[in-house]
C-alpha cells in the first residue's frame, strides 16, 4: 500500500499504562475509514533517542518531538497522547492539514483546576499547555528539520513544548474538539478526541474522573473481544 494511501499515527506510549494506549488505538480503529498506521512511542524503539531529561511526567513527554525524524521528513503524521479516545474518523483532523504551517494543534489557553495528576506529578500552568499533546505534523517543513534527536536532547521543555523553534504563524489551529480536555473542561460527550490529561481512568485515582464512562466502555468494548 503507498504511504499516501494511509494515515500516520505516531502515539505515546508509556508502560505504566500501556492499556490506555491500546484503548485508544482501538477507539481509532473503531472509528477510523481509512487505514491507520500506528507507530508507538516506546522507548526501547527509538534508535539513535537516548533520553537525557529527568523532569518528564511520562515516558514520550519529549520523544513526541521526534515525529518528523521518525517519519524521515516527509509527507504528514499526527502525535497524540495515548491518554485518549477517538470518537470520530481520524481522517476528520487528517484531513484538516495546511501545507502553509509546520504543525497544526488545539490552542489551549486555560488554568489548571488540579495542580497534581496522574503519578503525583506537579501540574503547573504555563504558556501554550497542552498544545502538544495532539499534533498535526508537517514533517517535510523546512521549519521542522531541525528537530534530530541530538537537538531534541539538548532543548529544554520549555522550548520544546511551546514549539519555540517556529515562528508563531507557522503554527496553525484546529478545533478544540480534537483535544477536549477532560475535567479541565466542561463535559461534551460528543467531542472528538477526548483527553484524559490529568490521568486515565484506567489508573484507580481516575477511574471515576469526568467523562470517564467513556474510557471504560471503549476499553469494555476491546476487552469483549478477548473473552475478558
Amino acid at each position: 500500500m503507498s504511504p499516501s494511501n494511509h494515515i500516520r499515527l505516531v502515539v505515546g506510549f508509556d508502560q505504566r499504562e500501556a492499556v490506555a494506549y491500546h484503548t485508544f488505538c482501538q477507539s481509532v480503529i473503531k472509528n477510523a475509514s481509512r487505514p491507520v498506521a500506528f507507530i508507538p512511542l516506546a522507548e526501547n524503539m527509538l534508535g539513535d533517542y537516548r533520553e537525557t531529561h529527568t523532569d518528564g511526567s511520562n515516558k514520550f513527554i519529549y520523544t513526541r518531538f521526534l515525529t518528523p525524524y521518525l517519519c524521515e521528513y516527509s509527507g504528514w503524521a499526527i502525535f497524540a497522547d495515548g491518554d485518549m479516545i477517538c470518537q470520530a474518523d481520524i481522517k476528520e483532523l487528517w484531513q484538516l492539514r495546511d501545507d502553509s504551517k509546520a504543525v497544526l494543534v488545539v490552542k489551549h489557553d486555560y488554568k489548571t483546576t488540579a495542580h497534581r495528576k496522574y503519578f503525583d506529578n506537579k501540574n503547573e500552568d504555563y504558556p501554550r499547555k497542552n498544545w502538544s499533546s495532539v499534533v498535526l505534523w508537517n514533517c517535510a517543513h523546512s521549519a521542522n528539520q531541525i528537530l534530530t534527536p541530538e537537538f531534541i536532547q539538548s532543548q529544554t521543555g520549555s522550548f520544546l513544548h511551546r514549539f519555540s523553534w517556529l515562528q508563531d504563524d507557522q503554527i496553525g489551529q484546529i478545533p478544540r474538539e480534537w483535544n477536549w480536555l477532560a475535567v479541565e473542561y466542561p463535559d461534551n460527550p460528543q467531542a472528538n478526541l477526548v483527553h484524559y490529561t490529568l490521568g486515565a481512568p484506567c489508573l484507580n485515582d481516575y477511574k471515576d474522573c469526568s467523562m470517564s464512562k467513556i474510557w471504560h466502555n471503549m476499553h469494555s468494548d476491546m476487552s469483549e473481544g478477548m473473552g475478558s
